[in-house]
């Protein structure tokens, strides 16, 4: 037997949760899209830019496909968020870790 506090026999538990993969297809200029891009650093969410500026075509196909007709169209695990006011209002309601962290 140890006279030793409990605590020392303790161990903390790390967040192993994993991030959901997310995207932002955006165009320049887009003040929209600069803005979600700046939500996502300061957060240190992960994602991945398409950038389509100057592929109007792409750019076309991309809202045709989600249905969404601005810029930036942010898409977490293939599903559409919305652009920046939807990713922002999911953050200000407390959901929008609900849908990255799985």
């Amino acid at each position: 037997m140890t006279n030793e506090p409990y605590s020392l026999y303790t161990t903390s538990m790390t967040n192993t949760k994993t991030q959901a993969k997310v995207v932002m297809v955006k165009k320049n200029p887009c003040p929209y899209c600069d803005r979600a891009k700046t939500f996502f650093e300061a957060r240190d969410i992960k994602f991945d830019i398409i950038d389509l500026t100057d592929k109007p075509d792409e750019l076309a196909a991309w809202k045709s496909k989600t249905g969404w007709a601005t810029v930036p169209i942010i898409l977490i695990n293939d599903k559409l968020i919305g652009g920046y006011t939807d990713i922002k209002a999911l953050d200000d309601e407390g959901k929008l870790n609900e849908i990255l962290y799985t």
